[in-house]
Formats: C-alpha cells, structure tokens, sequence
C-alpha cells in the first residue's frame, strides 16, 4: 500500500473516531436535558388581541431568562398555549381539552370575565390552579381561582373619596351592557354611597351598538343637570365615547370626567385622536413600579417583539408564571414528584395549590405574594392626560388612601420578609393622627408595640436610645444623619473665574508673557514675523502667546526650539483648559449652597426637639414644618418674604421631597448626628434579628439602593458635591515642565549664540592673521 492511500486511510478513520465522539456527547447532552420533569401548563388567551399578544410573550421571554438562570432546576414548565379567538365557549372546549388530553398541572387564563367564570368551576372540579388575569373579583367560595391581576372594584373607593373631597354628591356612571358592566355600576352606586355621594344615572351601553345610538346616549346625557361621569368600559368602546363626547361638547370646562383602569391600564395604545378628546380627564390605572429590572425586562421584550411599552397584564402573566415555576419545583422536592406523576384529576390535590399560596418573591410588579386567593398589591396611579402623555398627580391606596408619593419603608419591610422564603400574612394598619396633618406621635406607636397592641411598627420611625428600651429596631435600612435642603443659588457673573484660584489665574498669565518673551529671543533675530518697530514685535508675541489658548497661532515657527517649547506648553494649555471646562460645568450645573447667616430663618422638621436643631444651628432663627409642600412653598419664598432660607431634616425625607420637587433645590449631607429608620418589633422578638440580616442582604446584593432608586429617583437627588477649586498647588507639576522646556530651549540658544560668537570671532582672526601673512610676504617681495 503506498504512503498516500496510507495517509487517506488514517484521515478517514480519524474522521470517523470524531463523529463517533460527538455523537456520543449529543447522546450524554441529550441524557442530561431529559434529566428533568417536564410540567404541562395550559395558556389561554386571545391571539386576536394585542393583549393577549403581549401576555404570551412576556411569559415566554419569563420562562427562558428564569431557567437559564436556575438550569438546576429539576422541573422544566412546558406552555401549552391555546387561542381562543375572542370566543368564549371555544374558551371552554380549549379547556376541557387541556385538562383531559393534555392533562395540564395548572392554566393561564386570558383577562375575559366571560372566560373567568367558567374557569373557577373547572379549577374546582380539576383540583388544578387555575391563573387568572380577569380583574373582576370572584368569589372566596373557589379556592383554586387565583387572581394575579389587580382587583379592578379597589379602585371604585378611591373614586367615591376623590368625589368626596371635591365635594362632588352626584355622579354619572357608564358602564358596558353586559353582565359584569351591571355588577359593576352596582359596585360603584355602593362605593359611593358610603360616602353620601349618589349615583343619579347609570348608562349602560353596548359594545356593538352603532353611531345613533352611542350619540343618542350622550346626548340624553349632555342634557342632565350632573356633569361629573364615571367612565368603565373597555378601551374601543371609551375610544369611541370619548370622540363622540369630544364632537357634542362633553369635554369642555364644566364636565369632569374620571376613567377606571379598564380603559386606563391600555393608555399607551390608543391613538392620537382618542389622546386628544382625553385632554384633562383624570384616570385609575394600575401601578408597575419602575426597577432596573424592569427596564432590563422592557428592553428585552421591545428587542425581540418590537412592541410599546409593556401593560401590567404583561408583567402580572410574567411574574405568575415564575411564581408557577417556584412551586412547581418545591412541590417536586418536598414529594419526589409522587403527586405530580398522578393522573386523573380525581386523584389531584391541593399540594401545588398550597404552595403557591406560599410564594412570596419581589417580581417586575412588586412584591408577588398571594392573599384570600389574589395578589396582595392594591397600588393605583392617579393620572392626568395632558397632550400626548399623562401626568401623574398622586396614588391610591387601600390603607393609606390619597398620597403624592408612596412609602419605601413598606416595600423594604415586604422585601426583606419575601427574602427570609417564608410564609408569613401581614396585617397592614395605617396609624394616623387627628391632630395636624402630617403629623404621627412615633412615641405612641413605640409604645403600642410595646404593648402588644401591635406586633412591629414600619414607617420613617428613626431610631433612638430611648425608644430602643421599648422594642427591638432592626438595623437602619436609610442614611444616617441629618441633611440641609436648600434653594440652588443663582449663578454669579463672575462664576467664569471661580473653576481657577487666584494664585493660579496669576501664574498662568504670567507663564504667557513668558511664553512671549521666549519665543521672541528665539524668533525675532530671524524670524521676520516677529520683527519690525517695538510695538509691533510685542504686540506680535503676545498674539502669538494667548492664541495659543485656543490653538490659533498662525506665526509660522523657524527654530527647533521655538517649536519644542510651543509643542510643551501646548499640552499644558490642553490639560489647563479641559480641567476649567471640567469645573465650570459643575459648577453650572451644580450649584454651591450658601447656608443661610446668623441673620437668616432656618426650618427644621416637626418630628425634632428644638434643642437638638439649636446645637445643629446656633445662632439662628428657627421655624417649624411639617408638610413637604410648606418647605416647597416657604423656601421658594426666603427669609426676606416670610419663608426660610434652608431647612434641617433627616436625609430620607430630604430625598423625598427632592424626587417631587426636581429642580431648584439641592442638599448637603451633614455628620451622621442620627441612626437612620429602622423596623420597630417587641422586645425579644426573633424577628428583628432575622430582617437585620436580611436588610444587610438587601445592602450587599444592591436591592436597597434599587428601591431607593425606584423611590425617590435617586439618580436626581443625591446630595451636592463639593466642587474641588483649582489651585497652583494642584497643576504645578505643569508649569514645572513648561518652565524647564523654556530654560533648556533658552540654555540651548545661549549656547548656540556663544558658539556663533566664537566661531565669527576665531573666523575674523584668522581673516586677520592672513592678511597680515599676506603684507609680510609682499613687502619681502
């Protein structure tokens, strides 16, 4: 056999031992993917619809980043997705199938109402939980319906309080014509007649009914003395009031109109036209907490479906199926998949359902935590539609009611308990005081807890020596400190001079003139640039010096040494002006605050003893607050005109007030004179120690500085830097080296003009000597 049939045969069996290695991986690689139990659960949604559109993709894009990122997961949920095509009896039979074909271990429902109720009936009979996103409450009577998104009947007590404060005692309802658009307006007539306020209409309107009528409606409408309406419909159908309402008048001055979060929630898809006849109408809608996860997550989602802005039934479908995937995988540990493998659904228990009832985790849209068989969060935006957005003037909570900023406190509390994994319900009592709004004796609430009357007290509770007697605080989750809150000063016309000092302004001018007067003993013997009379020459070289400023010289340089020293001192020019630049936009941009003089008034917060601000501030006159608004308004105002000059408050509240007020304030941090907010629980009680662990968790993982971010937009309100003043000191390394390069080129040309010297005058001796030579010889001659 020759060298080359010998050499082919090798190939060919090295080739062969390969492929026979790599189809070996792919077999073990195959062994392991099928290492894990694959869970069938059953989505059903509405394809049709951009709602159902977006849900479906937000749970995939939830399912692949959730098991990338725990691939030792021993569960895998495969989706089983269904279309109903806006159907709600193929909603059904697509059901039926899921539960007796597939045999589904859990399902997704679509936000139908239709499909809803038909959905807690099966959840019963299959002993399989079944996922809703319909915001229409269902009754506790069917334990397997689980609501995740938000109960759209919270938001009606937030409208009988809004009507109440406006002193409004009649309102207008319209609702669809159907019957969960009936329920509703019952639940609304409710709502309001709590607070004495009276429902005189309620107009029910269907969703295929045509021009004539829908105008028809309006019109009776127009004509009724009330001319405050309650708007509770689908998108397309308040889409198509709102424009036929705008056409009649309806929305000019004089009407007020109030949107629940059915419409409200789907704000970012309506077009430009419906925008427009919204112009002033206040709305509901349901709040997504913003995050970086959030973002991280929206980014993603716009990446790969090119979509707009992601609505909460998105990021309610997206943190459910995390959850589903959660208790899926505990419920496998904890029986080694024995009720899993079951078949049949009489042979189901309530084993996942119990853990899901568990899970409690910080999702895209809060803290995602199960209560009576819904989610816990019951936050909505109050919004105002100006142009071509909205703006948002406040929240509505169950516990709280009205308030223009939520409580961080609250949702590190829930954090720091959703970390611990463990199953515990809380009881959340809003504890206000009769006497001046804003004000909360914090000693009383101490003592409550002292007493037993409540198990832990959260809230901008600081903690003190003497409170910690009384209970066990966890460790502070704020700054420590106090903080002045001032107004911006206004910039000074001479702010142009402060980036440098003075010392340094001097030198630099100098270190020009000297630039000038060195490149002219340089220049000027040849350069006929830098010649002619004296003013000439000196107006020439100080030109040509300062221009240099700016890279604008235009003198052209003849001696090497003139240019080694331009080539120096412009690098020193570089760093001089990149540094001024550097500093007079922080300066600009943050303005130094000018504590206010002995003679000046300085407030200080409700909640501090006067003599402790005293030693804070000696010498100044002091002024009470309580409110955000009243520092806002007295230091807008200033000491001259009746207000303050500068307010002393603990950093959190500072923060606070600079996430809603933005612009024109500003804050300097002081020395750590306080310990912070803490939880407060009875004395003894083992969960103090635990939160503190988990609030230094929180720290290390940055999920604290996350909230604080999502809070109180951090990135806008942190405290005013000192803006550093640049001195001689800290650039004369520069003018060393400029120095010396002129010294070395000065050397350097004295050296060359002693030489030249030299040489000439050896030259005219040596001319003179043969001269001399040269009579000698001729007289010889």
């Amino acid at each position: 056999m020759s060298n080359k049939k010998r050499r082919d045969l090798l190939l060919l069996m090295l080739i062969l031992l390969c492929f026979q290695v790599l189809c070996f991986q792919v077999q073990l690689k195959a062994q392991d993917d099928s290492a894990y139990k694959e869970i069938p659960v059953g989505v059903i949604l509405n394809m049709r619809s951009w709602v159902g559109k977006t849900i479906h993709s937000c749970i995939s894009i939830a399912l692949s980043e959730f098991y990338k990122f725990n691939d030792h997961y021993q569960t895998r949920i495969v989706l089983h997705n269904r279309d109903t095509q806006g159907e709600t009896l193929h909603a059904l039979r697509i059901a039926l199938d899921l539960l007796e074909q597939t045999k589904v271990e859990a399902i997704i429902g679509s936000d139908s109402t239709a499909e809803a109720k038909f959905h807690t009936v099966l959840g019963d009979e299959a002993r399989i939980p079944i996922l809703s996103l319909s915001p229409t409450p269902s009754s506790h009577n069917h334990p397997y319906f689980l609501q995740i998104a938000q109960d759209e009947t919270i938001q009606f007590k937030g409208i009988a309080a809004m009507a109440e404060s406006y002193g409004w005692k009649d309102l207008i309802v319209v609702c669809e014509d159907t019957y969960n658009g009936r329920d509703m307006a019952t639940f609304m007539a409710n709502a309001v007649g709590e607070k004495s306020i009276s429902v005189t209409y309620r107009s029910l309107i269907s969703t295929s009914a045509s021009d004539e009528l829908v105008q028809e409606e309006l019109q009776k409408l127009s004509t009724m003395q009330t001319k405050v309406f309650v708007l509770h419909t689908s998108p397309s159908l308040a889409s198509y009031l709102l424009l036929n309402a705008k056409d009649l008048g309806m929305m000019d001055e004089g009407y007020k109109w109030i949107i629940t979060s059915k419409t409200m929630d789907f704000l970012n898809i309506l077009d430009g036209e419906v925008m427009e006849s919204m112009q002033g109408v206040v709305g509901f809608r349901s709040y997504i907490p913003q995050s970086a996860d959030l973002h991280k997550f929206t980014w993603k989602w716009r990446k790969e479906y090119g979509g707009k802005n992601i609505n909460s039934y998105g990021i309610w479908a997206h943190d459910a199926v995390l959850a589903l995937a959660m208790a899926v995988e505990k419920q496998v540990l904890k029986s080694n998949m024995k009720n899993l493998e079951m078949t049949g659904s009489s042979q189901r228990d309530t084993a996942l359902l119990n853990q899901m009832l568990r899970i409690s985790f910080q999702g895209l849209g809060g803290v995602f935590q199960f209560r009576n068989g819904r989610i816990t969060t019951h936050v909505l935006e109050i919004v105002n539609v100006i142009g071509k957005g909205e703006k948002r003037v406040g929240f509505w909570t169950t516990e709280a009611a009205f308030i223009k900023n939520l409580g961080f406190c609250a949702d590190v509390f829930l954090a720091a308990f959703a970390a611990l994994g463990q199953d515990v319900a809380f009881d959340f009592i809003p504890i206000r005081n009769n006497t001046k709004v804003g004000e909360i004796d914090y000693n009383d609430l101490i003592d409550e807890v002292h007493s037993g009357e409540f198990d832990a007290a959260i809230g901008d509770i600081t903690i003190t020596a003497n409170r910690s007697l009384y209970v066990d605080f966890t460790w502070p989750y704020t700054d420590l400190g106090l903080a002045t809150l001032s107004r911006t000063v206004d910039a000074s016309m001479w702010i142009f001079m402060e980036p440098l000092s003075s010392n340094l302004w001097l030198v630099s001018a100098c270190f020009f003139i000297l630039l000038a007067l060195v490149i002219w003993i340089l220049e000027h013997r040849t350069n006929q640039e830098f010649q002619g009379s004296r003013g000439q020459q000196v107006g020439t070289t100080i030109w040509f010096a300062f221009s240099t400023l700016v890279y604008a010289q235009r003198q052209e340089l003849q001696s090497n040494l003139s240019r080694f020293v331009v080539i120096v001192w412009l690098f020193v020019v570089l760093v001089l002006t990149s540094s001024y630049t550097a500093t007079l936009s922080s300066l600009l941009t943050i303005q130094q605050i000018q504590l206010a003089s002995k003679r000046n008034l300085i407030g200080y917060a409700h909640s501090f003893q006067l003599g402790d601000v005293r030693s804070f501030t000696p010498g100044t006159r002091l002024e009470s607050y309580i409110t955000l608004e009243a520092y806002a308004n007295d230091l807008s105002r200033g000491s001259k005109k009746g207000g303050v000059d500068a307010i002393i408050d603990e950093i959190p509240y500072i923060k606070a007030f600079l996430a809603e007020y933005r612009s024109g304030y500003s804050m300097t941090i002081s020395e750590a004179t306080t310990n912070g907010f803490g939880f407060a629980f009875a004395r003894g009680s083992p969960w103090a120690p635990e939160i503190s662990r988990q609030i230094a968790g929180l720290r290390a993982d940055g999920t604290l500085n996350k909230l604080e971010n999502k809070w109180f937009n951090q990135e806008s309100v942190d405290s005013v830097p000192t803006t550093k003043i640049l001195s001689f000191k800290d650039l004369r390394g520069l003018f060393v080296i400029s120095g010396v390069s002129m010294a070395a080129a000065l050397f350097l040309f004295m050296l060359y003009l002693v030489h030249e010297k030299l040489h000439f005058s050896y030259t005219m001796l040596a001319r003179g000597k043969l001269a001399f030579i040269m009579r000698f010889l001729m007289r010889k001659s």
